[in-house]
């Protein structure tokens, strides 16, 4: 918040991505293979006139391609001016750069947006995961959510996963992807 505030988020999240992408193009050249980094962008940096240039400034210099990159924006940066992040959503596609809306169905959700503007993914948030077993309502909740992403053509991921019983159950309702302690914790880049 105090970044927000400052306005100091701008050149700190330059920064996180510019380190984000040099880290992934390490991974990719001791591996040989060409995986995703997604990066966490906030309202206020995604707003930046000179955002869609940083993005693509990134990777260009630590050599990673676009196809590459996944940033991860909430719900409510998406209440703005649809216009305007429309356009830059529009930029970031015609690059390759993937987007998915992070924390799904904790924000200030307008379906509106989902069909309306180029998005990748919805990444449905922890809390749902860990109430998975709660109750019907609970689950029937959950299906919704993953059934009304894939009909609108978006890869659905839940995250918060932690035990193989939640990630069979995901799978059985035809969520797409999962991400959680159980797959594997956060670990250095060595």
């Amino acid at each position: 918040p105090v970044a927000e505030d400052t306005g100091l988020i701008v050149p700190l999240g330059r920064s996180i991505l510019e380190q984000s992408c040099r880290a992934m193009a390490v991974v990719r050249d001791q591996t040989g293979s060409a995986m995703k980094v997604a990066v966490n962008v906030s309202a206020r940096q995604f707003r930046h006139d000179g955002f869609v240039d940083d993005v693509r400034a990134a990777a260009e210099r630590a050599g990673l391609p676009c196809e590459c990159l996944e940033l991860e924006i909430t719900e409510s940066l998406l209440l703005g001016d649809m216009g305007l992040i429309g356009a830059k959503l529009r930029e970031l596609s015609e690059l390759g750069v993937a987007v998915s809306v992070d924390d799904f169905g904790t924000g200030y959700s307008s379906l509106n947006y989902l069909s309306r503007l180029p998005l990748d993914r919805i990444k449905i948030d922890r809390s749902f995961v860990q109430r998975l077993h709660g109750g019907q309502s609970d689950v029937d909740l959950l299906q919704a959510i993953i059934q009304m992403g894939r009909s609108l053509r978006l890869r659905v991921l839940a995250e918060g996963v932690e035990t193989r019983d939640d990630a069979d159950t995901l799978t059985e309702m035809g969520c797409d992807e999962a991400q959680g302690y159980f797959f594997g914790k956060p670990m250095p880049l060595h």
